[in-house]
């Protein structure tokens, strides 16, 4: 069960591959996530000298009294990956048009684990096609429903 969720990556994006990471948090951001406070809107994950990075995503403080002056609530986090995903992510990320993008961020078992995924922008056309069929199958439903 997701905790947060990224809703218009889906729509906004191709997915062509998933990952899982683990994400290096403080304790107070961790109760604010399983509390569901948070927003992915706008992250993205970045990779930088050998380590990967979750960038703009907003984790308010867990109790604001309780929180250090110096929080960033929309500080890099790093993202706990092998090394082997590290290298395949390093080269994905520098080919022109892709990117990587948060998806959701959820529990398994006691831990926290980042799901995003390499994508490429959707155009206008896709997503209004994308819509279109939407509508005719909402539509469809309610003409079955009401008979």
């Amino acid at each position: 069960m997701a905790l947060i969720e990224n809703k218009r990556a889906r729509f906004d994006f191709e997915i062509l591959k998933e990952f899982e990471a683990g994400v290096k948090l403080l304790g107070f951001e961790v109760k604010s996530l399983r509390n569901k406070r948070g927003s992915l809107a706008g992250a993205r994950v970045v990779v930088r000298g050998g380590e990967a990075f979750l960038v703009g995503a907003t984790i308010p403080p867990y109790q604001e009294g309780n929180t250090p002056e110096s929080y960033d609530p929309e500080r890099s986090r790093v993202l706990l990956l092998h090394k082997k995903e590290l290298a395949e992510l390093s080269g994905a990320d520098t080919e022109k048009g892709l990117t990587l993008i948060p998806l959701s961020l959820y529990n398994k078992g006691r831990v926290l684990k980042l799901s995003f995924a390499l994508v490429r922008g959707k155009k206008k056309r896709d997503k209004r096609e994308l819509i279109k069929e939407r509508d005719t199958k909402r539509a469809i439903l309610r003409s079955l429903k009401q008979k």
